[in-house]
């Protein structure tokens, strides 16, 4: 069985985030690269996983990114992908970064997709459904547990107010969110092995993309804190009422 994990490189959430060129880019000069959450401890340890209980699983890694993307698939590889691939171009259109996985996966005749659920910066939650309807395979969502056996995999995933168990045929892609694994770490021995794996660039297939950012925007800035006596329930549900406009 050949699994492909998409891997992103996002800000680290203790980056200060701005903008340049009129707010029209995001200002990456002296941010950490961190490798999206819900890719790593999720989706990648998952499939890795998957390949620990069974010897003949090949997982395999995509990033769609520029050069300074490699760090961080390397230290994928480290926790215990096999080989890499980067498609060389910088996008945040969901349909290019889709379409760019679909393609390649295609030529590789995989098993599984796995994505996290979402990226922790733009939180679109779009690529594994666009992959899934490129590639023509079955498409879960919010998986919180996957287990696979006979070629045919059982995943729970969230739903509104609880959970549904669904099971499927191969091909399939799974967006990973928590519960679906426990986060790794790399140990020393992964890291070495990482230097010497595969990582392969290629170039970008020929797709137009379907969006571009107009502008960014920060949010408006925390106000500060009232705070109320306990026993001064009035002065509370006042402040509720005419500030906060919350009853």
């Amino acid at each position: 069985m050949k699994i492909l994990v998409c891997v992103s490189k996002t800000p680290d959430t203790t980056s200060k985030i701005a903008f340049k060129n009129g707010n029209t880019q995001f200002e990456d000069a002296g941010v950490q690269w961190i490798i999206n959450p819900y890719d790593e401890w999720y989706a990648l340890v998952r499939a890795i996983e998957l390949k620990e209980a069974d010897a003949s699983v090949a997982v395999h890694l995509i990033t769609v990114a520029g050069a300074d993307a490699e760090p961080i698939i390397r230290k994928a590889l480290a926790l215990g992908g096999d080989e890499a691939v980067r498609i060389n171009i910088d996008s945040n259109d969901s349909y290019t970064i889709a379409y760019q996985i679909a393609e390649y996966a295609k030529t590789g005749g995989y098993d599984l997709i796995f994505t996290g659920k979402e990226t922790i910066d733009y939180n679109g939650s779009a690529i594994g459904g666009m992959v899934a309807e490129l590639t023509n395979s079955a498409y879960v969502s919010l998986a919180t547990k996957f287990d696979i056996a006979g070629g045919q995999a059982t995943v729970t995933r969230e739903i509104e107010g609880g959970e549904e168990t669904v099971t499927t045929q191969l091909p399939l892609v799974v967006s990973c969110a928590k519960g679906v694994a426990e986060q790794r770490i790399p140990n020393m021995r992964g890291i070495m092995a990482a230097r010497t794996k595969p990582l392969k660039t290629v170039e970008p297939f020929a797709v137009d993309a379907l969006t571009t950012v107009a502008e960014y925007e920060l949010p408006p800035a925390k106000t500060g804190v009232k705070l109320v006596p306990a026993d001064n329930v009035a002065e509370l549900v006042k402040l509720l009422h005419e500030e906060a406009k919350a009853i």
